[in-house]
């Protein structure tokens, strides 16, 4: 592995600030936002059945003076770079080596979940739920170094669950636990909607060859940092955050779908030519998909493939702005309007988020494998209310 895999995880996590959902640039309750929302360096806790540790900041592993940590030379991932590491004596049986070397890819908590300890070794001051996934960035001996979904920098034994080393994708599912984002008038939460859907979304690239992985696997709370990580440290080919809107500005004779690339004056033209690419791409497949649909549809008089830049220059919103950050073409979908009753009934359908993630899928496989353009591409009109809080550390409880 290289420098790079740690550097990587560190910019993510220093960039981070609640912000994500657009919800049309409008302020719904819901509970993720944008640029405006600033960010929180407030301690986030694991649940434990003593105490826990946390470290907001750099997501390098923690050394002892004992500890021998490898200097990683190269500068692409999978290159095979040269290492070196200062020799030490060997290790008694049964303790864990020094050794701390750098790693990527995530760790996934077993059937039982995983103990949390503040060193490899050391006592368990907590406990991950089952399924939940984290990014690496160091291991020691059977152990690995994750950043919690709440951003706690924490180790895990390996044993206690499987790393995934890379996927071609990494589907996000917006919002989570007490965060639910936009709520429909018949009770339906969007983190729910959001989670189904791109849990079949990774099910219809599977079907299609590309290996997918989840970002957010369950319903618990996330930061978006954390999300970011994730993606990162799995060098995917694309990172798309699923969404659903509210508060439209009214009535249109289709869906009002709305996709956004990554802009701003950090993104290199070529990465955000590639994420508008891939909104388009996205926007043009769930477009046509709901179009078979009969609802009542709403939609933001700017309804399309466009971006959105926050006052700093940057992208405006939090997943695009650090999966830029991190090298990873990203784009962020907002499928339909939860907040819109003719268009709740039919999200309450599976044969309707079948359709969806079928859609995002086909998109995500054309970016992949064709030169198509993408289309439906709209200049945005102004927008300056937040997007809503939420997506930070503050008062975030690990999943236990």
């Amino acid at each position: 592995m290289t420098r790079r895999i740690v550097t990587v995880l560190g910019i993510v996590l220093a960039l981070a600030v609640p912000t994500a959902c657009s919800h049309g640039g409008k302020t719904t309750g819901a509970t993720s936002g944008g640029e405006a929302a600033g960010g929180s360096t407030t301690s986030s806790s694991a649940p434990a059945d003593g105490s826990s540790s946390s470290t907001s900041g750099s997501t390098a592993a923690p050394t002892s003076p004992s500890s021998t940590v490898t200097t990683v030379k190269g500068s692409a991932a999978g290159s095979g770079p040269a290492s070196t590491a200062t020799t030490r004596p060997a290790t008694p049986a049964g303790s864990v080596p020094d050794r701390q070397d750098a790693a990527s890819g995530v760790f996934i908590a077993g059937d039982k979940g995983t103990g949390v300890a503040a060193q490899p070794g050391g006592a368990i001051t907590g406990r991950i739920r089952a399924g939940v996934a984290m990014a690496v960035d160091a291991r020691q001996g059977g152990w690995a170094h994750v950043v919690t979904p709440c951003e706690n920098h924490l180790w895990v034994k390996v044993a206690d669950g499987r790393v995934e080393p890379t996927a071609d994708i990494v589907i996000d599912a917006g919002h989570g636990g007490p965060e639910s984002g936009a709520v429909g008038q018949g009770g339906l939460t969007e983190a729910e909607l959001n989670l189904a859907v791109a849990r079949m979304t990774v099910e219809a690239l599977a079907a299609d060859g590309v290996t997918a992985a989840l970002a957010r696997t369950g319903d618990y709370r996330q930061t978006l940092a954390s999300r970011v990580a994730v993606a990162t440290a799995m060098h995917p080919k694309a990172f798309v955050s699923i969404h659903h809107n509210a508060e439209p500005d009214g009535p249109r004779a289709g869906p009002g779908t709305e996709t956004y690339y990554q802009t701003g004056k950090d993104v290199p033209p070529v990465r955000s030519a590639a994420s508008k690419r891939l909104a388009g791409l996205i926007y043009e497949e769930v477009v046509r998909a709901l179009s078979a649909y009969k609802a009542d549809w709403v939609a933001d008089t700017d309804a399309g493939a466009k971006y959105r830049i926050g006052d700093s220059g940057n992208d405006y919103y939090g997943v695009l702005r650090l999966s830029a950050a991190g090298g990873v073409v990203g784009s962020l979908a907002e499928l339909a309007f939860i907040s819109n009753p003719s268009e709740e009934a039919l999200l309450k359908r599976d044969d309707v988020r079948r359709a969806e993630s079928a859609a995002v899928a086909r998109g995500i496989v054309r970016f992949l494998r064709t030169e198509d353009p993408g289309s439906g591409f709209v200049v945005p009109y102004p927008r300056t209310e937040p997007a809503g809080g939420g997506g930070g550390t503050q008062g975030c409880v690990d999943p236990s």
